[in-house]
């Protein structure tokens, strides 16, 4: 039975950089496995621990030592190996030594492709100890860390200067040097509660030896989950619910090897602010998590001046009923005085929000219609000008876009126009993350209206992967219209992504210009509007390969968007073939092309639309524009029956109903088959062969009316 034992590696530091330390944890224990692995050492589990003063890995059950092996070294091709005289060449005499052997020792290996001499070696596996080390400090070389420092006089380098490291492997240490550190089996606790050495006599006394003596809870989900309990529990005694953000809740339990909450208050009149500044200033500036006032019943439909089309739910007036005016903060100390730690906190976050409140009072001052003109100090990109001009342009697309839509232009072009005046206010300069937002709350107060004031938020819409798009109309418009001149212009700019370089963005954009489309049925023609928006730049610029490139770009993130959708390459690349023009209408077809090849029919028909797109492609006359005189029974029935569908299917075509069409065709099945089992096609009557390819053409256009079905896969 193999033995194995439980291994622990911590570094200890001063405090790691807060939002990378989850990273920097996952990155150490995925090195040291992928390096336990490549070594033949196996175990039964592994778990990454990190506080803000340490990064630890704990492997369960690792094998003491590799196992042995048999190694079999390839040497010389045996015409290679022997002098004429018949004595060992010097090759072959090379190969021994390499090997550690005499020449009398090595064998002959047989293959299929010739022979060579060989020497088939017993070796031993290391021991576990002897090798540890060396993993461990690959996998620390190899952390993601952007900037590594000095201290000192050392020279080594890592994140934060190191003070101690534990390696034990059972109850053992394995002594080595980490980072210029000897390490031990000693640990260090709570900077504060517990800064003395605790001793750990084997890797599964650590976490408790830790809590129990440390104050340190080692394990940061562990911390993450007892911060979100706490937080919740603190806002339900002040009556309302913890606003928690997973991001922001990762950074403080990787602020807090201890954490303890405390709760604090502000001054009401704060909360005439717009909730998301309040919240953005708490969570940015303190690292605090809101308190929100609990859910209400949903709001009826117009149940305010500020709704419409039901997409939106009414703005409340003044405190607009979001928030409470509390805060939670977690403290990394058990403090006899937490009183002191709350009033600190609220006399920190006063000044932050009498910021907020002087930029909002401030910017109401100028509306936004006065700011477009301080555009034109903006440069967006050198080769395409200013913010100003590219609000012109996205203008002008987004009334392209509503004509077609038969959306309401007036708004489309006010929204366009407005759309970046938000980035001149004071707000968005000192919080950049709300660009939009405001522009919406300002638009609002300035009476614009309700729909253009949402567009200037919804802009910018889908704001992450998977998150919803613009539910408005206009919103739509102007999203759309915002991403389509960025991608033009940048790639007019020459520009374009390479590998995982993509600074403007243009991956996302491209896919959310798709989503946009596809997920709310907008029926837009994707060259069409990528020709015309870069008729609207003056740069000197190759337009034609542009437009080309551009196109292709979008239609590639459609293929990963397809690809997520549980759609497969083949289907993805019949549809593809065809070059359809709008998201809308490709996913219609891919749709219809996806359920038809589960039909029973479908794989017959396949085959036999890639043997007649096989025999039109071998021909060397083109097909008749016309059927002729056919002689045989079944190609005289497929004829009629091709003629029947072909009728059948054009008003389903019309109406874009491709899963129809694609049944409608799926009946041709057994007259297909029929034909190609009693009919010579390239028959020696040239007129009769001329016919038959003709037949074979009008099946051939009435199956790529929706997909290419030759390029799916059987």
């Amino acid at each position: 039975m193999t033995e194995t034992q439980h291994l622990l590696f911590e570094l200890g530091s001063e405090e790691l950089p807060p939002k990378t330390l989850l990273k920097l944890s996952n990155a150490l224990l995925d090195g040291i496995v992928a390096g336990l692995k490549a070594a033949d050492l196996n175990f039964t589990a592994s778990k990454a621990l990190a506080t803000p003063r340490r990064l630890a890995v704990l492997i369960e059950n690792l094998q003491t030592a590799q196992p042995d092996k048999t190694v079999e070294k390839r040497g010389p091709a045996i015409q290679a190996a022997f002098a004429p005289d018949g004595s060992p060449s010097k090759a072959a005499l090379g190969f021994a030594t390499s090997c550690g052997t005499s020449f009398d020792q090595l064998e002959r290996l047989k293959t299929d492709k010739g022979e060579w001499l060989s020497y088939t070696q017993a070796v031993k596996g290391q021991t576990t100890a002897e090798i540890i080390p060396d993993i461990i400090r690959a996998a620390i070389a190899a952390l993601p860390i952007a900037k590594r420092m000095r201290w000192g006089s050392f020279a080594t380098e890592f994140v934060r200067p190191v003070h101690w490291a534990v390696l034990l492997f059972g109850d053992k240490v394995i002594a080595t040097e980490i980072l210029g550190l000897t390490t031990g089996n000693s640990t260090l606790g709570h900077r504060f509660h517990a800064p003395q050495a605790i001793a750990l006599s084997k890797p599964d006394d650590y976490q408790a030896a830790l809590f129990e003596q440390g104050k340190v809870i080692a394990d940061i989900e562990q911390r993450k989950a007892i911060i979100r309990e706490k937080a919740e529990q603190a806002a339900a005694k002040v009556g309302g619910i913890a606003h928690i953000e997973e991001d922001l809740l990762e950074e403080i339990a990787a602020l807090n090897e201890w954490p303890v909450p405390v709760t604090g208050d502000f001054d009401p009149r704060f909360l005439a602010l717009p909730a998301e500044v309040l919240i953005t200033t708490m969570q940015t500036n303190q690292k605090y998590f809101p308190v929100k006032n609990p859910p209400l019943p949903p709001f009826a439909k117009g149940g305010s001046e500020d709704a419409f089309d039901g997409n939106h739910p009414p703005l409340q007036k003044g405190g607009r009923g979001d928030l409470l005016p509390h805060f939670i903060t977690f403290s990394n100390i058990e403090s006899k005085r937490p009183e002191s730690i709350q009033h600190g906190n609220e006399r920190v976050v006063t000044p932050r929000l009498a910021d907020a409140e002087f930029f909002w009072n401030q910017d109401r001052k100028q509306p936004l219609e006065a700011r477009i003109e301080t555009l034109k100090t903006v440069v967006f990109q050198e080769k395409l000008g200013t913010v100003y001009e590219k609000s012109m342009r996205v203008s002008k697309l987004a009334e392209r876009i509503a004509t077609q839509l038969n959306a309401n232009i007036e708004h489309a072009t006010r929204a366009a126009l407005l759309a970046k005046t938000d980035l001149m206010t004071n707000m968005v300069g000192e919080f950049g993350n709300l660009q939009g937002l405001m522009g919406r709350y300002y638009a609002l107060a300035e009476g614009e209206a309700a729909e253009v004031a949402w567009a200037l938020e919804e802009q910018y819409f889908p704001k992450q992967s998977g998150s919803e798009t613009a539910p408005s109309t206009i919103g739509q418009v102007l999203a759309i219209a915002e991403k389509v001149d960025t991608l033009t212009g940048i790639f007019s700019a020459g520009l374009i992504p390479t590998g995982d370089k993509d600074p403007y963005a243009l991956r996302r954009a491209a896919l959310g210009t798709l989503r946009t489309m596809i997920e709310n049925k907008l029926s837009l023609n994707i060259p069409e509007l990528c020709a015309f928006a870069l008729e609207q730049f003056a740069h000197s610029f190759d337009k034609a390969a542009t437009h080309t490139a551009v196109v292709e770009f979008i239609f590639d993130r459609l293929k990963g968007y397809c690809l997520d959708k549980g759609y497969s390459a083949d289907e993805f690349d019949a549809v593809m073939s065809l070059a359809p023009a709008e998201p809308l209408d490709f996913m219609q077809r891919i749709a219809a092309v996806k359920a038809f090849r589960h039909k029973p029919e479908a794989e017959s028909l396949v085959a036999a639309n890639k043997r007649i797109r096989n025999i039109l492609k071998k021909s060397d006359t083109a097909p008749a524009a016309s059927v002729g005189v056919l002689v045989e029974p079944q190609e005289m029935e497929l004829f009629d029956a091709a003629l029947h569908s072909a009728q059948d299917i054009q008003p389903l075509l019309a109406r874009h109903d491709y899963q129809a069409t694609l049944n409608r065709l799926a009946e041709l099945r057994e007259v297909v088959d029929a034909f190609f089992d009693n009919v010579m096609v390239m028959s020696d009557d040239a007129e009769l062969r001329a016919n038959r390819l003709a037949l074979l053409n009008l099946l051939s256009e009435q199956f790529l009316t929706c997909a290419d079905l030759a390029k799916l896969q059987s």
